[in-house]
């Protein structure tokens, strides 16, 4: 409660979402992830694709994973920022990776495209709040 307390108290833009559309959004991106990334992962552990490839697709995890816990339960909002530019920076490494070194993951390259725009959306929201809390 006390974290909900907390973000509901930042300033934030009038465009920002509803807090309640977050958690629908994530459990629908964290399936996409999940397929995508996770063969991803089967082909450089099964020696189909490099593991250069598969670098920037284990980095956006950990960024990714990190982003809850620096944003609420540190409460930080630099933190959170900087961290999501890391989401967002290794997530086009790793589709650019995916893009040129394997055209058979094609597919999972235009199926990152929903997390790729949300994670875009959320890295300017993101920005944005911790500009107007600084």
């Amino acid at each position: 409660m006390n974290t909900y307390n907390w973000y509901s108290q930042l300033i934030k833009p009038s465009w920002s979402p509803p807090s309640w559309l977050f958690g629908p959004v994530w459990t629908a991106l964290y399936a996409i992830i999940a397929v995508t990334f996770g063969t991803v992962f089967y082909k450089a552990f099964t020696g189909k694709l490099a593991w250069m490839v598969a670098l920037p697709f284990a980095l956006n995890l950990i960024f990714n994973f990190a982003f809850t816990p620096l944003q609420f339960g540190l409460k930080n909002n630099l933190l959170a920022a900087i961290d999501i530019l890391l989401v967002l920076g290794t997530l086009i490494w790793a589709l650019i990776a995916l893009w040129h070194a394997s055209p058979d993951l094609r597919w999972a390259f235009y199926a990152n495209i929903p997390y790729l725009l949300w994670v875009s959306f959320a890295t300017v929201l993101q920005l944005t709040i911790t500009f107007l809390n600084r």
